[in-house]
C-alpha cells in the first residue's frame, strides 16, 4: 500500500537566456512551476507541476497547502478509484472556491495536486503514465473525471459506452508506440529573437528533423510580422508547417485585418489571436479565417469554457494544457469533448512535454484523434530528472515510472 503521509510545495523559477520565451505580451518571462510533493512511507513521492511565468508561483504554492491537506492519509490506490469526486470536493471546497471558482490560483493549485496524485500512482504501479491510462477499464478511466457542468454534453454512462466502442481500433493505432511522433519546435521564433536568428534558427530545426516550427507574432507594427514570417516560409519551403502564435496581441479588428494577410503565408493555424475570454471574437474569427484554424487553450482554465468555445465553432486546434487546466483528470475530460466535435487535441505543453508526452499518447490509441503532434521546448531539459527524448524532430516513448513532472530542484529537499 502506498499511503500520503506528508504534502508539501515548492516554487520552481528559472529565468531564461536573453529573448528566450519571449512573446508580444509576456516581454520578460521566467518559466516557473508550482510544485506540490505527495510524501509516502515507502519513500516514493508524487510530483506534481502547474505552470507559471515567474512572479506569482508562491501564491500558487501556498493555494497547494490549504488545498491539499484532505490527502494527507489516503491510499492511493483507493483514491484514485474514486478520484473524479475528490477532485470536485477539493474545487467546490465551500471557503475557498470564491477564488476561481475553476481558474486563477486556486484552479492552478488543483491542477498541480492532481498531477502529483496521477505521477504518485503511476510509480505505485511501476508504470509510465499513458501505459497506466490505457490499462484502464472504460469505467475507471471516467470514474477518473469530474464531468459536472457537462450534462448537457454526455452522461458518464454515454463517456463510458463511447470509450469502449473505441477499443475495438485501438490496435490499428498502436504503432505509434514503436516509432514515437513528431514534435514541432517552438524555440525557433521568439519575439524578441533578432530577424537573422530566426531564419537561422528555422533552418537548423529542419536540418535537426522537425517538420514544423512556430513563430511568435503580435507586433504593434504589423509590417514587421508580416515580414518576419515571410522570411521563415522562404527560408524553409511549403512543406515545412509554420504555426503562428499572437499570444493575444490583437483586438479583434486587428486580428480580422493582420489574420487575412498572414493567411496568404499558408500557416497551419493562428494561435491565441485575442483576449482568450472572447469566445465570440474567436467564433467571428474562425469563420473570416477558415480554412486556417484557430488554436487556442493555454489560457483556457476548465472544462466549461472549453465547451463553449467547442460548441460554438470557435476553435479549430485544442491546445489543452494539464498543467494551467485541473491537472491530468480535466485534460481527458477536455480531449473526450473535442473527439465528440470532432476538433483536434495538439498540446500546450506549459510542462515543456514531460507530462504530455503521455497524454498524446492516451489521446490517439484511446480516443482516436488522428493528429499525434507535440510541442518542443528545450530551455528546460536539464531541469528535469528523466527529460523528453527528440530525436530527429520525433518523441521517443517515455519508459520511466510515473509523469516525468519530477525536478531536480524539487528532489534537492524532498522528505
Amino acid at each position: 500500500m502506498t499511503t500520503i503521509h506528508a504534502i508539501s510545495s515548492v516554487a520552481a523559477r528559472f529565468p531564461l537566456p536573453a529573448g528566450a520565451g519571449s512573446d508580444a505580451v509576456h516581454t520578460n518571462p521566467e518559466y516557473g512551476y508550482a510544485v506540490t510533493r505527495l510524501h509516502t512511507a515507502d519513500q516514493r513521492c508524487g510530483y506534481g507541476i502547474s505552470f507559471t511565468l515567474g512572479a506569482g508561483t508562491q501564491l500558487v504554492c501556498d493555494a497547494i497547502e490549504l488545498l491539499a491537506q484532505p490527502l494527507v492519509g489516503c491510499e492511493i490506490e483507493e483514491l484514485m478509484s474514486r478520484f473524479g469526486a475528490f477532485q470536485k470536493e477539493l474545487a467546490e471546497h465551500p471557503q475557498l472556491r470564491w477564488l476561481g471558482p475553476h481558474k486563477g490560483v486556486i484552479h492552478l493549485a488543483l491542477g498541480s495536486i492532481t498531477n502529483a496524485c496521477f505521477d504518485l500512482w503511476a510509480k505505485a504501479r511501476n508504470v509510465p503514465l499513458w501505459k497506466l491510462l490505457l490499462d484502464l477499464d472504460s469505467q475507471s478511466l471516467v470514474q477518473l473525471l469530474d464531468l459536472s457542468y457537462l450534462e448537457d454534453e454526455f452522461s458518464p454512462e454515454e463517456v463510458v459506452g463511447w470509450l469502449d466502442s473505441q477499443r475495438s481500433q485501438r490496435s490499428t493505432r498502436e504503432a505509434v508506440l514503436q516509432r514515437g511522433y513528431p514534435g514541432y519546435d517552438t524555440s525557433v521564433g521568439w519575439f524578441d529573437y533578432p530577424d537573422q536568428q530566426i531564419r537561422e534558427n528555422a533552418l537548423r530545426a529542419v536540418d535537426a528533423g522537425f517538420g514544423a516550427i512556430k513563430l511568435k507574432v503580435g507586433s504593434s507594427d504589423i509590417q514587421r510580422d508580416l515580414r518576419r514570417v515571410t522570411l521563415v516560409r522562404d527560408a524553409v519551403g511549403p512543406d515545412i508547417k509554420l504555426m503562428l502564435d499572437a499570444n493575444q496581441a490583437w483586438s479583434l479588428p486587428t486580428a480580422l485585418s493582420v489574420g487575412s494577410e498572414l493567411a496568404t503565408l499558408d500557416p497551419f493555424w493562428i494561435e491565441e489571436p485575442t483576449q482568450p475570454d472572447d469566445i465570440l471574437a474567436h467564433r467571428q474569427l474562425a469563420h473570416e479565417w477558415a480554412p486556417t484554424p484557430i488554436a487556442v487553450g493555454e489560457s483556457i482554465p476548465n472544462r466549461v469554457i472549453w465547451k463553449n468555445y467547442l460548441h460554438n465553432g470557435a476553435v479549430g486546434i485544442v491546445q489543452a494544457d494539464c498543467t494551467r487546466l485541473a491537472g491530468i483528470s480535466e485534460y481527458l475530460t477536455v480531449s473526450i469533448m473535442a473527439a465528440h466535435y470532432p476538433v483536434q487535441v495538439i498540446p500546450h505543453v506549459g510542462d515543456m512535454g514531460q507530462i504530455h508526452q503521455h497524454l498524446v499518447l492516451f489521446n490517439h490509441i484511446a480516443l482516436g484523434h488522428d493528429v499525434v503532434l507535440l510541442e518542443h521546448i528545450p530551455h528546460l531539459r536539464e531541469q528535469f530528472v528523466d527529460p523528453v527524448r527528440v530525436e530527429q524532430g520525433y518523441y521517443a516513448v517515455p519508459q520511466e515510472p510515473g509523469t516525468g513532472a519530477a525536478l531536480k530542484i524539487a528532489m534537492a529537499d524532498s522528505v
